[in-house]
This record gives structure tokens, sequence and C-alpha cells, in this order.
């Protein structure tokens, strides 16, 4: 089949388009015809070998972990989707090597969810890794309850923006930071923008003098001292960014596949409770170019690798 690999560590340049490995369909996974992959942060992350040290890669390297797409062929002990069910994924595991961005993928059932029937394959392909992570940071880590004031880092960013709209389903205030020109969408999305940079820390206590009762940082380093310091008596801070955020008494959080909660996004998406934004769409043959666009940072929403389905694969 055809897809992305690279064979070392590296910038978007190691990014190879061209025949990979076909995958073999173990008895809890289904084989998956991919028609979309959304891009994520963690992806040039892995390719650069910044998560060395917690998963091990086995080169060649096929990247990717959100998906959308259609069974092809259930595994062995599979009874929880038929072929033909549309799906999507976050299809991550304990090390690196069969990821998303090709022709097909091989993903364990526990990775996946039913699409909802109302996201193109495009959207739905951007709801799992950061919808997951918003969620299971909101519900479970700082527990959100309604009436809360919530702060969201970069509320127009992939994870941000699924953040905001699922804390205002549990019907909490949200302020979201973001950049200027993105404020008309976080207000959209139903936040309170502020603006980044210097003054930050006045600008939220402008909206919430009492602080607020939730921090969800995206973004680390000295945003995390800031963040503390606008947090009501009792207040909590979670960061999916920065482990150091422990030592200023909140959470460090990694999201995990988990399909109860991947069904439960799917279900608040087909309520209209959650939308995803794609910004822009890449051919799988330009995946590198969508990593480039991702790492520098300043994405509305999701980036998206569309794929082909032209061939039929050759599964062991």
């Amino acid at each position: 089949m055809k897809g992305i690999s690279y064979s070392r560590y590296g910038g978007p340049e190691v990014l190879e388009y061209g025949e990979v490995r076909d995958p073999k369909v173990g008895p809890d996974q289904v084989l998956v015809k991919v028609r979309a992959a959304a891009v994520n942060p963690v992806d040039w992350k892995c390719r650069e070998g910044h998560l060395d040290a917690l998963l091990d890669a086995v080169f060649p390297v096929i990247p990717g972990w959100d998906v959308s797409g259609v069974v092809v062929r259930p595994g062995a002990a599979v009874t929880e989707f038929s072929v033909g069910d549309e799906v999507i994924g976050y299809v991550r595991e304990d090390f690196l090597s069969r990821g998303t961005f090709a022709e097909y993928v091989a993903a364990p059932v526990r990775t996946l969810a039913r699409k909802p029937r109302n996201l193109s394959f495009e959207e739905a392909a951007g709801l799992p890794l950061a919808g997951l992570t918003a969620y299971q940071v909101l519900v479970k880590a700082l527990e959100i309850k309604r009436g809360e004031t919530v702060l969201v880092h970069a509320a127009a960013g992939g994870v941000g923006s699924l953040a905001v709209q699922i804390a205002v389903h549990l019907g909490a205030r949200v302020i979201g930071t973001a950049s200027e020109r993105n404020h008309d969408y976080v207000r959209g999305l139903g936040g309170e923008p502020v603006a980044y940079g210097e003054g930050l820390a006045e600008r939220v206590r402008a909206l919430a003098p009492e602080g607020v009762d939730a921090v969800f940082d995206t973004v680390g380093g000295d945003t995390l001292k800031t963040s503390a310091n606008l947090l009501a008596p009792e207040g909590r801070m979670a960061s999916i960014a920065d482990p150091e955020v422990v030592g200023h008494g909140g959470r460090y959080c990694f999201v995990r596949p988990d399909a109860e909660d991947l069904t439960e996004l799917a279900r608040l998406a087909e309520e209209g409770a959650v939308s995803v934004h794609v910004q822009e769409t890449f051919p799988l043959e330009r995946t590198a170019d969508a990593q480039r666009a991702s790492q520098e940072g300043r994405t509305r929403g999701k980036l998206v690798v569309t794929v082909d389905w032209e061939t039929e694969p050759e599964t062991e």
C-alpha cells in the first residue's frame, strides 16, 4: 500500500511517500480503509525524537494517530464492528511504527468508535486525539462542574477549540486565550476571548475578579506561573504541554485511547454540541507540508490529510 514513513528522526524532509508494508490484522483489530487522518503536534514531536524516552520507534515508522475511515475486515475476535462500518479512532500503540498516514491501518478495537453521521470524514478525523484530550482533561482531571469558570489556553487551536465547546456543554463559563484574529472564532465556540501576551493576567482578572476555578493549559512554560496566580481558592490546573505543572499544584495529562470516551464525543458531535473546524486539507503525498504547517503553530482548528481510495490492500 501507499503511505508515509520515516527511517530516522529529523525534520519534515525525513518523511517519504511510497510503498510501505501492508498491515497484518490481529484478532482484536480491524482493518480500516483510511479516508482522512488529522495532523497533530505530537506527530512532528515524535518524528523529531522528542518522545523517544517514552515510545520505542520501530523503523521505518508510519506516523499518525488520528483516523477516520471504513472497516474492510474485522479481526478474528472482533464482534463490535462489521465490514462497511464508518469509524473514527485514536490509534496509538505503546511504540511508534504502524500509524494512520497510509491507505490502510490495522486499528485495535479499543481505539475506535463509530463515526458521527453528521461529520464529514475530514471533520471526523480531527475529533479523536484532540477531542479525547479535551474531554479527559475537563471531565476526568479537572472535573468541571456547571457554573464554574474555566480558562482555556490556545482556545482556537485543535485541542483548545474542542475544550471550549465541551466546557460550555458542561455548563461552564469559558475564557479563552487567542490571537486577535481568532477572537470572533472563539466567541462563536461559546468562549470569551482574551489576547495573549503582556497584560494577560490583568485581562483575565477583569473578566474574573475572584479568579478562575480551573485552567486548561496547552502552552506550558511561563504560562503555568501566570495561570497558577489566576486560580481562585481551591482552583485546579491541568497541562498537556508541560510536566512542570505539578510544581504549581496541577496535573500533567497525556491522552489515552478510550472507546467509551470516544463514543461519547461522537454522540456530542451528532447532537451538535461539538464541531470540528478543518482549516486545510492535504493529499497523503503532501503530509510533510501538513506537518510543516502544524509546526508553525498558527492553526485554527485542524489540519487534515486525505487519502485516495483507488487501491485494494494485500494484507497478511
